[in-house]
């Protein structure tokens, strides 16, 4: 079955943070069933909204129901978001195409003293993503490196984050993942590899929207020589 999507299509703030703000966007979990929505925010608080299985314009406070009123009442207005839902259907290929692209590993060496492990996520959207690393279950704090989410310039996002830390085998050591694209963080497991060369290897698995890659290796140091 495919999983419910969720996707961000127009946004515009207000000159004023976080006080008023619009919303667009159309969550579906199949190509027959894609609701469509307009949503306008003031103060955080949801006032006007547009649902395409109701066909109509709803408010929330009493104000705002004047004003949704007028809205549903408007042939233009109705007819608009008819088309803003058919554009998002033309855009459903694009998005299950995503969703089975697959992750290209990655393969690379360090060469640092300091065993360094890498956690790093791909092709998500919305931007809002966490990525912490666990010791034993516990969250570690200390020499943790993360970049911001960093834009690929076709909406979607990447990030990444590194612990500077040599495991031990009996250690359990685990990326966690919380994104609005599954209803539950995702673990990731660090596996550790014996032998003379630990190469950084990307294994991959999918998000919602997206592909995660978690690093499950090591720069591994270079040997001093006597």
């Amino acid at each position: 079955a495919v999983p419910q999507c969720l996707v961000v299509f127009h946004t515009l703030p207000d000159p004023m943070p976080n006080r008023n703000h619009s919303y667009t966007g159309w969550h579906f979990t199949s190509s027959h069933d894609l609701v469509y929505l307009e949503q306008v925010y003031f103060n955080k608080r949801l006032m006007v909204q547009y649902n395409s299985t109701l066909g109509k314009y709803e408010g929330y406070t009493k104000k705002a129901k004047d004003l949704a009123d007028g809205f549903s009442k408007s042939k233009p207005f109705l007819e608009q978001a008819v088309k803003n839902r058919e554009k998002c259907r033309t855009h459903m290929d694009l998005v299950f195409e995503l969703q089975s692209h697959p992750v290209t590993p990655v393969v690379r060496q360090g060469s640092s003293h300091q065993a360094m492990l890498a956690c790093s996520a791909y092709n998500f959207y919305p931007k809002q993503i966490r990525l912490t690393w666990l010791r034993n279950g516990e969250k570690v704090i200390n020499y943790v490196t993360s970049t911001e989410e960093l834009p690929d310039g076709n909406w979607l996002y990447q990030i990444h984050s590194y612990l500077e830390y040599t495991p031990s085998p009996r250690e359990e050591i685990t990326c966690m993942v919380e994104h609005a694209s599954p209803k539950e963080p995702k673990l990731y497991n660090w596996e550790p590899m014996f032998g003379a060369v630990r190469n950084k290897i990307a294994v991959g698995t999918a998000l919602l929207f997206g592909s995660f890659v978690f690093v499950a290796g090591l720069f591994f140091y270079k040997r001093t020589t006597a």
